[in-house]
């Protein structure tokens, strides 16, 4: 039987996104964040990894062209090639940190799909791990994720193939 991934949460963040100042992708993927507080993981040459500030589970990464565009379609066969490859690279240092049983890959298009930054496309890389649902998103509107998004960053950077 499936078991739905939950995140009531996340509802807030989507309903304000549109008020963000600027892009993150594009913040982040010109270098404008300080490294200090930077969530990216990876740098290619036409795409960033970074993590997701608002995740679904630990270690919950994005690919994201550094070109931006809000239109799947506009991406080049080279930026789609590498988004792909990130996230195959993104599978393989989560599996290999983490020991994650499976994973959720994902395009969300659009904001009635669940993008919550609909104007700059991303693919989700999210670890699952077997009974990783619990009662406390569904009683108490609370997620558990056990370790800080810096030091996740830390190690998903230190075990990144080419890093």
């Amino acid at each position: 039987m499936t078991k739905p991934l939950w995140a009531p949460w996340r509802l807030e963040y989507i309903a304000q996104a549109d008020e963000l100042q600027g892009c993150v992708f594009c913040q982040e993927g010109a270098g404008d964040v300080p490294e200090s507080q930077s969530l990216v993981v990876h740098r290619g040459a036409s795409a960033i990894v970074l993590l997701n500030k608002y995740p679904y589970s630990s270690g919950h990464l994005m690919a994201a062209p550094l070109r931006h565009t809000g239109t799947f379609g506009d991406l080049t066969d080279e930026e789609a090639l590498e988004l792909h490859r990130l996230a195959v690279a993104g599978v393989d240092a989560l599996g290999r940190t983490y020991g994650s049983d499976g994973f959720n890959l994902g395009w969300n298009l659009g904001r009635p799909a669940g993008a919550g930054i609909a104007d700059h496309v991303h693919l989700h890389v999210v670890p699952r791990w077997s009974g990783d649902t619990n009662f406390m998103p569904v009683l108490a509107d609370v997620k558990v994720l056990p370790e800080h998004l810096l030091a996740t960053r830390d190690r998903l950077r230190e075990t990144w193939i080419g890093a």
